[in-house]
């Protein structure tokens, strides 16, 4: 086991190292760059009689264009920034953004609350509500109960979700019928004053709409493969053996059909962990005005932010690495069959 850990933690850092790189390579073909960002802005602000943070004139100043890729440090050649960039990710400094003048720590952390909230709580939702459910459907297959819940979960995951938050906008957020839900935010202005049982119910009241529109769309893929993988391990030679022998349907169940059908949604769940958490939804967060760190990406993308853009790819690889080894490693608490000594032979 510890061999394995060892070749699994050398191996994350090819992994890391190829997204990175690849990436890096990417951006430097992509036009628009953040120098010609600056100065369309400043040329706009110019037409426009604002002051930017910096002068561009008509015939696009040579000499601020030198000042801006010196000042962001495109005047070295691409292999030394790349090196330069390493060299600060592995001290854990994901630089500042170019547009925004902060570093990227510091977004980043000021978006982990909205992302967070949405996050954590589609991530318990969906499992916490699909694995019931999927295990009853897997009981019960066959029944009316189990053709019904299925024509529900797969119409959720047929409804994109941003449709799903229009439709509940007008007809619960004060679009053209009732106004019971909050449109915006995570808390009302006047959260801070409240006492506490009055501050979490403002909480969930606002993260209701949005988070129904998370959830809806997880619960079909889930639910479905916990009922296909507790139907297939029912069907084996052991689970009629272990009724041959008298045990209860409810001890055969959860003692040995739950524990073998356990594996294929822990094979999922590095993937589901980190896309509830980090990957979040564009369009939800905008529908909702909520800024999280799913439009922080967008825009960092759009508006070629580009220590935003891998800072963040670092994360994200780097969280994601770390939570597929933990999801190997379950596999043994799990199933004690799973060996991985042989692993690399």
């Amino acid at each position: 086991m510890l061999i394995y850990l060892l070749k699994r933690i050398l191996l994350m850092v090819p992994t890391l190292f190829g997204a990175l790189a690849i990436t890096f390579v990417v951006i430097q073909f992509v036009p628009g760059g953040p120098v010609e960002q600056l100065m369309a802005e400043a040329r706009a602000n110019q037409r426009g009689g604002g002051e930017g943070g910096y002068r561009a004139s008509r015939d696009n100043d040579a000499k601020q264009i030198a000042a801006l890729k010196k000042q962001y440090g495109f005047d070295k050649p691409a292999h030394v920034r790349f090196v330069e960039m390493i060299g600060n990710f592995l001290r854990f400094d994901l630089g500042r953004s170019f547009l925004q003048n902060k570093d990227v720590w510091t977004l980043i952390k000021e978006k982990l609350p909205v992302s967070i909230s949405l996050g954590l709580w589609t991530f318990l939702f969906t499992y916490l509500i699909s694995i019931p459910l999927g295990v009853v459907k897997a009981v019960r297959e066959g029944t009316r109960f189990d053709a019904l819940t299925s024509l529900v979960v797969l119409i959720g995951y047929a409804i994109p979700g941003f449709v799903l938050g229009l439709f509940l906008i007008v007809l619960f957020a004060g679009g053209t019928f009732w106004e019971l839900f909050p449109l915006r935010g995570l808390t009302s202005d006047n959260w801070a004053e409240l006492a506490w049982p009055a501050r979490i119910t403002d909480y969930f009241w606002h993260i209701t709409l949005p988070l129904i529109c998370m959830v809806i769309g997880s619960f079909a893929i889930v639910t479905m493969l916990t009922k296909n993988t507790f139907v297939e391990e029912m069907r084996k030679q052991y689970v009629l053996v272990a009724r041959a022998k008298g045990l209860s349907q409810k001890r055969v169940l959860f003692k040995h059909i739950f524990r073998n059908a356990l594996i294929p949604l822990i094979t999922g769940f590095p993937a589901a962990f980190v896309g509830a958490f980090f990957a979040g939804s564009v369009l939800i967060e905008t529908l909702f005005s909520l800024d999280g760190l799913g439009l922080l990406s967008y825009e960092s993308v759009v508006r070629r932010d580009y220590p935003v853009v891998l800072g963040s790819l670092y994360l994200f690889t780097l969280i994601g690495l770390v939570v597929k080894l933990i999801a190997d490693l379950l596999y043994v608490l799990v199933d004690p069959r799973v060996q991985f000594t042989s692993v690399g032979k």
